[in-house]
């Protein structure tokens, strides 16, 4: 099974607009081109779809998603309208793929660009799992690790130090994805006798500088996704970048 994991698209309802280093846009479809090519099995968009919480935004998004040969889902990043994207396309809580089992987990704080989950959904997501003991990737949009940029650690997830005490009684817990640091990423969580490979992706809009103290935009850095292939318990992941 491949999944494709595409994240940050932040649009606005003119296709036209710029942003910081780019037209969201022009470069969304030029990793959707990118990604047809691939021939996935599952497309997850992991947050920020739009930038300046339009209708118009999302039904641009849709408009390209629903021209994937295969299902697509997402959840809602920090810039987005939860009622927005429900009003066009369903928010999945859990999917089965295969063998495996894939949560999305809405990490969003209204009106704030840091994340929590909060203790209802730690326990909704404990009961997720006790009750499910397939191999399980967990996507969300705010990075529940430090990713090494001052200013981007002090937005991600709030509570990641609760949610990794959860997770650690969870060896099915195979693989987290997230969002919102608009950088690829790579991490071997150690837990309690197991690990837990944590990844980010490229944004398909503008790419931040790693390890930047302040706000700041790697403008060598072209737009990507990451595709996750998985074989039995086993799995494969690659950073894609693309030409827009």
């Amino acid at each position: 099974m491949r999944l494709v994991q595409l994240t940050d698209l932040h649009l606005h309802a003119d296709p036209l607009a710029r942003s910081r280093a780019g037209v969201p846009y022009r470069q969304f479809l030029a990793v959707m081109d990118a990604i047809k090519q691939e021939k996935p099995d599952l497309v997850i968009v992991t947050g920020d779809i739009s930038q300046d919480e339009s209708a118009q935004a999302y039904a641009l998004a849709v408009e390209q998603l629903n021209r994937l040969a295969c299902p697509w889902h997402w959840l809602p990043g920090n810039h987005d309208q939860r009622p927005l994207m429900e009003a066009v396309h369903p928010l999945a809580d859990a999917l089965m793929l295969n063998e495996w089992r894939l949560l999305l987990l809405d990490t969003q704080v209204p009106g704030e660009p840091g994340g929590a989950l909060g203790s209802d959904k730690l326990v909704a997501l404990a009961a997720q799992l006790d009750r499910q003991l397939a191999p399980t990737i967990i996507a969300m949009h705010h990075p529940p690790v430090e990713v090494g940029a001052a200013w981007m650690d002090a937005i991600s997830l709030e509570d990641k130090d609760a949610f990794w005490q959860l997770i650690g009684r969870y060896p099915q817990v195979k693989v987290v994805l997230f969002g919102h640091a608009h950088q690829a990423y790579a991490e071997e969580k150690a837990l309690n006798g197991f690990s837990v490979s944590v990844y980010g992706s490229p944004a398909t809009a503008d790419q931040f500088l790693p390890h930047a103290e302040a706000f700041a935009v790697d403008e060598a850095a072209r737009p990507g996704y990451r595709v996750l292939d998985i074989q039995g318990t086993g799995w494969h992941t690659r950073i894609e970048r693309v030409t827009s």
